[in-house]
């Protein structure tokens, strides 16, 4: 019965770090769309999206940001640890998406 215990509990461990890292790439996605939305430039917006990524998500992460018309878009890509964040990750990513419109210049 131990070993079936032991297993679930890592299952569900690894369920709630695939449910953080949604979050976290959500959450990246937000804030790289809203600062590109301010200073229009996308060394702003990449930069925004890695800064709020706790290390162990910084790794694998990328950020890409994009302008159509008055609409900015950040898609940002995490990838899911398995079972300790910093360690491998899965060779899936998770991927978070945000938009925003751009800020009017007087």
């Amino acid at each position: 019965m131990t070993p079936l215990i032991i297993l679930t509990l890592v299952l569900l461990w690894q369920f709630v770090l695939l449910g953080y890292t949604f979050t976290l790439a959500g959450n990246a996605a937000d804030e790289a769309a809203r600062a590109a939305t301010a200073s229009e430039g996308q060394a702003a917006c990449q930069e925004a999206g890695l800064e709020h990524l706790p290390g162990a998500w910084e790794g694998g992460a990328s950020v890409d940001c994009g302008v159509a018309g008055d609409y900015v878009t950040a898609d940002v890509r995490l990838e899911v640890p398995v079972l300790f964040p910093g360690s491998i990750g899965f060779p899936f990513t998770v991927e978070g998406h945000a938009g925003a419109v751009l800020e009017e210049k007087d």
